[in-house]
């Protein structure tokens, strides 16, 4: 009798763990079906994910640390809640994926709403409008879009623009070589590319082309044009089910501008305020 006891508790210590590893590991799929709120204010932390090269939203510094508007806005709405902020560096052409998985909890890097997105997560207020640009080197000749007739073009994969390069194919995609674009997992990379010459010009955001290329000293010598695309708008992407979430970032946003935080923030990384009419408490 005893040693039928005994295995049974073995039994038990055996299943009992594998049971909790099961209950754990299944949380980021719970998370994924039911509003998180609670729990981000229980934990006392969230996790961002952001593409650790996107200058100057969100971006990597030679020491390791993560700097840019984006990182110092979301650290001020959730210091309003006591919630701390987990930046987790991702392939950006894989955000949404990340999201849906439970990874991250939210993609806060400079994300342009899009219908195709929309499908995937829902959106806070717009804090800040962007557009598409065309970069090329002033000495390839090449300063219109139609220049780009027979030319290569570079776009990051999983990226706005290369999203609208595929969306309106009249602008670009029906004149450039082989009717496609060279796709980089970062714009560092494809920045580096057109300087080499490897590619001749590069669909990319206004706000990481001026800033990059003014950083490196280098913006007199390229052309930084209108793609011709829609302007678009930066918001913070959240699951569906996180409507508690969404709503208390679109308030921080309201409150820190009320306070004049959101203005500091802006100046220091663009020398003016970039905030939407929706930030602002226009709209």
């Amino acid at each position: 009798m005893k040693k039928i006891v005994k295995t049974i508790l073995l039994g038990c210590l055996v299943i009992l763990p594998l049971f909790a590893l099961s209950a754990c590991s299944s949380r980021s799929h719970f998370a994924t079906q039911k509003d998180q709120w609670q729990t981000y204010t229980k934990e006392k932390k969230i996790k961002i994910g952001f593409d650790a090269t996107f200058v100057p939203m969100g971006y990597e510094e030679k020491d390791g640390s993560y700097v840019g508007f984006d990182i110092d806005l979301a650290t001020a709405v959730f210091k309003l809640y006591g919630i701390d902020v987990e930046w987790q560096a991702i392939d950006w052409d894989m955000k949404e994926t990340e999201l849906k998985n439970g990874t991250i909890d939210l993609i806060w890097n400079g994300y342009s709403v899009t219908d195709e997105r929309k499908q995937s997560a829902d959106f806070t207020v717009p804090y800040m409008v962007n557009e598409q640009v065309l970069v090329t080197k002033k000495s390839s000749g090449i300063d219109s879009v139609a220049g780009m007739s027979g030319k290569t073009l570079g776009a990051q994969a999983g990226s706005s623009g290369y999203d609208a390069f595929n969306a309106s194919p009249k602008i670009l995609k029906d004149i450039v070589a082989n009717q496609k674009a060279v796709q980089y997992s970062t714009f560092t990379q494809a920045l580096i590319d057109l300087d080499s010459g490897r590619i001749d010009g590069l669909l990319i955001d206004r706000v990481y082309a001026n800033y990059y290329l003014e950083k490196s000293g280098v913006l007199d010598q390229y052309n930084v044009m209108p793609a011709g695309y829609e302007g678009e708008s930066f918001a913070v992407g959240a699951r569906k089910a996180d409507k508690t979430l969404i709503k208390k970032i679109s308030q921080g946003f309201r409150t820190l501008y009320k306070k004049g935080e959101f203005q500091k923030i802006s100046n220091k990384w663009f020398g003016e305020d970039v905030a939407t009419d929706q930030v602002k408490g226009k709209k």
